[in-house]
């Protein structure tokens, strides 16, 4: 593994060039390797390695008939590369756990009586393996216990493999019994398409990114963009132009140059009234949210937002009072503005 130094401390960071497909191949070439779950990661990673030429099955309940039909129309086939969660389970050498948190909790008493010795147990998220005294997920001791969680949503890393720019991951080890199990790791992260893989524990990876989460990239995010478009509106600004200064410029334009060459470069290529404006401003809200943030922090450690998010999911109205929810934001005028917004981009004229 390189080692990188981002600000000045030193990484474990894998390349594509170090570990490269054709070694990831030989690593996994007598694998099967099951994915558990057709839902959100599962039908990206198990296209991405397939189309990368490794051996992949499929364990999905026909109960699920929204992910057992997406599983058909993918090309899977019963009886063949497409199973149920316990025959795929039991088929497999490496059993990725791509089932959501509620569900890996309610399916661990039928999962973990599949596993055989020198299995390794894959998972995207390590929510279940360090909140185990509520999800009484506890992995044999003779197994391995991995993980390679892409940084993006299941439908940015089929995207980005697509397209071959790749997606970041980070990687973990919790239990090697094999003395394969980095090995097998870094083939798989390489298998489902990583740009590149960095270290983590399986503890920082889930504090992370249940923190991540409900903070910058979608429960902040979406809560400050509210109150913004709110406060616009309260003062008499249309709402295209509250939506525009709110979102679509962010999206469209702004987070484009800091994702191209970071938050300082935006700012050079933006007006001196809007630095100047920025520079002032970011210390505020810094200084303002930062109290939520380890109110958040706290409460993702303690476990409270597990408990929350398991006893949620886990009810039997969890889909109607989700769409509910998803509703409600959908039909708000500042996303009813957005969608009349986006109808207005160039690429959509004539639609």
């Amino acid at each position: 593994m390189a080692k990188i130094k981002f600000g000045g401390i030193e990484e474990n960071v894998v390349m594509r060039e170090e570990f490269p497909l054709k070694k990831a191949l030989e690593v996994l070439k007598d694998e099967t390797i099951a994915i558990l779950g057709y839902g959100v990661q599962g039908p990206a990673q198990a296209l991405n390695m397939k189309d990368n030429g490794f051996n992949v099955i499929i364990g999905q309940s026909k109960e699920y008939k929204k992910d057992w039909d997406r599983a058909l129309a993918d090309g899977w086939e019963p009886g063949k590369t497409l199973f149920s969660v316990e025959e795929a389970a039991t088929k497999g050498t490496i059993i990725q756990y791509l089932i959501s948190d509620a569900g890996q909790r309610i399916l661990w008493p039928k999962v973990k009586p599949c596993l055989k010795e020198g299995d390794a147990l894959y998972f995207s998220h390590g929510f279940s393996i360090v909140y185990k005294e509520q999800t009484q997920v506890i992995p044999p001791s003779n197994i391995d216990v991995i993980l390679v969680a892409p940084k993006g949503s299941g439908r940015s890393v089929r995207e980005n493999f697509l397209d071959g720019s790749g997606i970041n991951s980070s990687f973990a080890v919790f239990q090697d019994y094999t003395g394969r199990a980095t090995e097998r790791t870094l083939a798989v992260g390489i298998a489902i398409g990583s740009g590149y893989l960095f270290e983590t524990t399986f503890q920082n990876e889930v504090y992370s990114d249940l923190t991540g989460e409900r903070g910058v990239l979608m429960g902040a995010l979406a809560g400050i963009m509210e109150a913004q478009y709110n406060t616009l509106r309260k003062h008499g600004h249309s709402p295209s132009e509250s939506f525009n200064e709110t979102v679509e410029e962010l999206t469209q334009s702004l987070i484009r140059l800091v994702g191209k060459n970071g938050m300082d470069w935006m700012y050079a290529n933006c007006s001196a009234t809007a630095q100047r404006g920025a520079l002032d401003w970011r210390h505020k809200f810094r200084e303002a949210v930062l109290p939520v943030f380890e109110d958040l922090y706290s409460k993702v450690v303690s476990g409270e937002e597990t408990r929350i998010v398991i006893e949620a999911n886990s009810a039997p109205d969890y889909q109607e009072k989700l769409s509910e929810e998803l509703r409600e934001m959908r039909e708000s005028e500042m996303w009813q503005a957005g969608a009349a917004v986006r109808s207005l981009r160039p690429e959509n004229w004539g639609k």
